[in-house]
C-alpha cells in the first residue's frame, strides 16, 4: 500500500467534496490552472493522500491539481453491492469528475489500480483528456506473486467483510515488519483508511487486478500523449514490463530512481518534476 510522507494539506491546497453527476466526491485541490488541470487516481487500498506531497510542487508549476478518493474509497462513500465497483463503473465516475472540474482537457494520472481505471476512461472517451500518465501501473494482471496475496485478501473480504478491524490486524500482523517502522500517526491514518474503504470495493477492484486482460495494442491507437512512470523496483507490475508496455505505447518513460511503487510518495520532488514537464512538453492546454 501507499504510505504518504505526511498527511498534513500545504497551505496551498484545500479539502473539498466535488459534485458530479454521479455523485460528489472527496478530493484535495491546489493551485491555478495557469498551465492546465490534472486528476490524481490513486490505487488499490489507497487515497488521494497518497499524493499530499505532488500538490504543492505541482502547483507552483502551474498547475490546477485535484486528488480524489474514488467511490467507496476512504472518504467518498458507497454502496454495499458488488456491481458498483466493475472498472467500467469506475470509468464512468472518473469521467463524471472531469466534467465536473470544467476546466478544459485534463491531465490524467492514474496510480497503480488507479491506471487501470484511467485507462478504461480513456478507452470509453479520450476527448476530455490532455495526455495519461500510467503511474507504476502495467498492461494487464498483476504479477503471479501478488496475484496470490491479492486472492488470499479478496477471499478473507469475501469472508469477513463486516470484520474490517480484523482483516486489518491480520494484515499488519502478517507484515510485522514493514508495520513496524510506520509513525503512530500514519498508522492511525493507515488503519483508518483502511475502516472506512467499502469492502465491496477492494473485493472488485482485487479481482480486476487478478483478471485484468491486456489493453495496450487498444490504448497505443488513442491519439493521446502518454508517459509510463515508474520506480525503479515494482512489486505488482515487474519494471521490463512497463517498459515493454511504454515502447508499445510509443509513450514517454520515466523511472525514478531510488523508489519502487510509490514514487508519488518515496519521492515526489523528483516525480514532480516529471510530470510538470511532460505535461509541459504536451502544448498548451
Amino acid at each position: 500500500m501507499s504510505k504518504p510522507p505526511r498527511l498534513t494539506l500545504p497551505s496551498v491546497a484545500r479539502a473539498y467534496r466535488l459534485s458530479t453527476d454521479r455523485g460528489s466526491f472527496a478530493v484535495h485541490e491546489a493551485g491555478e490552472p495557469v498551465r492546465g488541470t490534472a486528476l490524481l487516481v490513486p490505487g488499490f487500498t489507497g487515497s488521494k493522500e497518497d499524493f499530499i506531497a505532488l500538490l504543492e510542487p505541482l502547483a507552483a508549476a502551474g498547475h490546477r491539481v485535484v486528488a480524489v478518493d474514488g467511490r467507496g474509497q476512504y472518504e467518498t462513500p458507497g454502496p454495499r453491492e458488488e456491481s458498483a465497483y466493475g472498472l467500467e463503473e469506475l470509468a464512468r465516475d472518473l469521467l463524471a469528475q472531469v466534467r465536473a472540474l470544467g476546466s478544459g482537457p485534463v491531465h490524467l494520472v492514474g496510480h497503480s489500480l488507479g491506471g487501470l481505471i484511467s485507462r478504461a476512461a480513456v478507452l470509453r472517451d479520450a476527448s476530455p483528456f490532455a495526455s495519461l500518465t500510467l503511474l507504476s501501473s502495467g498492461p494487464a494482471a498483476i504479477a503471479e506473486e501478488q496475484q496470490a496475496r491479492t486472492k488470499l485478501l479478496v477471499a478473507a473480504l469475501e469472508a469477513m467483510g463486516d470484520d474490517m478491524p480484523g482483516i486489518w490486524a491480520a494484515m499488519r500482523a502478517h507484515d510485522a515488519q514493514d508495520a513496524a517502522q510506520d509513525s503512530p500517526e500514519l498508522t492511525h491514518f493507515l488503519r483508518e483508511r483502511w475502516l472506512a474503504t467499502v469492502p465491496e470495493q477492494l473485493i472488485v477492484t482485487g479481482r480486476a487486478l487478478i483478471c485484468e486482460p491486456d489493453r495496450v495494442d487498444e490504448l497505443g491507437r488513442v491519439a493521446l500523449p502518454k508517459l509510463v512512470l515508474s520506480g525503479a523496483v515494482d512489486y505488482a507490475w515487474p519494471v521490463p514490463l512497463m517498459d515493454a508496455m511504454a515502447e508499445r505505447l510509443g509513450a514517454r518513460r520515466v523511472v525514478v530512481p531510488g523508489t519502487e511503487h510509490s514514487p508519488n510518495a518515496e519521492d515526489p520532488a523528483t516525480t514532480a518534476a516529471a510530470l510538470a514537464s511532460f505535461w509541459d512538453s504536451t502544448g498548451p492546454v
